[in-house]
């Protein structure tokens, strides 16, 4: 998945660069989106990131791409690897500003931990390969 944010004033620390928290919230958010696209109807909550480090700072008025791909798919947990660049307006390439792999476990109502794949048929057990985007269970073809 990819998604774009511009960096607006009101998201800048003290010194004029981009506040970190504003850039966790986004990972978050926007991986929170993939995992949702991924397995429609499921309820997943964040458990945690790899790593948090800032490569580089971010001024107001840059263009950010955020490029979320799917990893691993554990019994309760997906993990997702996340790329974010930056992108200033007076430039023509993107520098890298932050990675990191960040993990979500499905839950039920109750906030338990349930399998990924609780909802899905019995063809849909294998956790072999994740379902295509949209899907939230594997065909025949795609096993």
């Amino acid at each position: 998945m990819i998604s774009y944010k511009l960096v607006m004033p009101e998201h800048m620390n003290q010194y004029g660069a981009l506040f970190g928290g504003n850039l966790l919230k986004w990972v978050d958010e926007i991986a929170w989106m993939a995992v949702s696209l991924d397995y429609p109807g499921a309820r997943f909550v964040t458990i945690g990131m790899d790593r948090v480090e800032f490569k580089k700072s971010v001024s107001g008025g840059s263009i950010l791409r955020f490029e979320i791909v799917r990893q691993r798919v554990g019994r309760t947990s997906v993990t997702y690897e996340v790329h974010v660049s930056r992108r200033e307006l007076h430039q023509s390439v993107e520098d890298v500003i932050f990675s990191t792999d960040i993990t979500f476990v499905r839950v039920d109502e109750n906030g338990e931990k349930i399998p990924v794949f609780a909802a899905c048929d019995a063809h849909c057990q294998t956790e072999a390969a994740p379902p295509s985007r949209g899907t939230g269970c594997q065909t025949e073809t795609e096993r």
